[in-house]
């Protein structure tokens, strides 16, 4: 089973071989940013790709959006820093088969794969929980209004990119992305660019 980990920090990709180092079955492939993980997955056609979100240049979101707009039956893990609900519910939503917070037990992302792999869907029990029972929670929670797109754009403009770049990283119009910023205000209740980035630090986002 060949396994693609797109993650930019090395110590990350370390870890993984270290994990899967008593997995002969195993074979990982890397890459360190959405556009090089696209580049693997087109030459290689891995059997999973475990994408970490916060990726350097657009998220890992995006990246699971044009490899499942290239193989709809690809399987796909997100494997995040973040253990909000609202994360896995995003990943669930684009399509993923899998989350895995890197906070929780390395273990994890072992299941996650063997499951994975064997045509399953895999969520670690806490965070299954979380999404069962968050209720009233989950639904204050200022990204649970959001598409996974729109958390995109938001997480662009948090790091401070114009819409004109926005447009191009993430392959749209930029009158498309004016327009979904000006939604996500709405939405939001906010005014201003400036009050979108805020919020977006505030929530995690960034």
């Amino acid at each position: 089973m060949r396994v693609l980990i797109v993650d930019d920090h090395p110590i990350v990709a370390s870890g993984c071989r270290t994990v899967f180092a008593d997995e002969p079955e195993v074979v990982l492939l890397e890459a360190a940013d959405a556009e090089s993980g696209e580049r693997v997955f087109v030459a290689e056609r891995p059997d999973i790709c475990v994408i970490d979100i916060n990726l350097p240049t657009v998220s890992g979101f995006e990246l699971a959006r044009r490899i499942l707009a290239r193989a709809a039956s690809a399987r796909i893990i997100m494997f995040s820093m973040n253990d909000d609900p609202v994360f896995a519910a995003r990943a669930i939503e684009i399509g993923a088969k899998g989350y895995v917070a890197k906070t929780g037990d390395p273990q994890d992302l072992v299941e996650a794969i063997r499951e994975v792999g064997k045509g399953g869907v895999y969520l670690p029990s806490a965070i299954a929980r979380s999404i069962a029972f968050a209720g009233p929670a989950f639904a204050r929670s200022p990204l649970s209004k959001l598409t996974s797109r729109e958390m995109e754009i938001l997480r662009l403009l948090s790091a401070g990119k114009s819409l004109s770049e926005i447009a191009w990283l993430v392959h749209s119009s930029y009158k498309t992305v004016a327009n979904t910023s000006s939604i996500m205000r709405q939405k939001l209740g906010v005014r201003t660019s400036a009050e979108l980035v805020r919020l977006a630090i505030e929530s995690g986002v960034a």
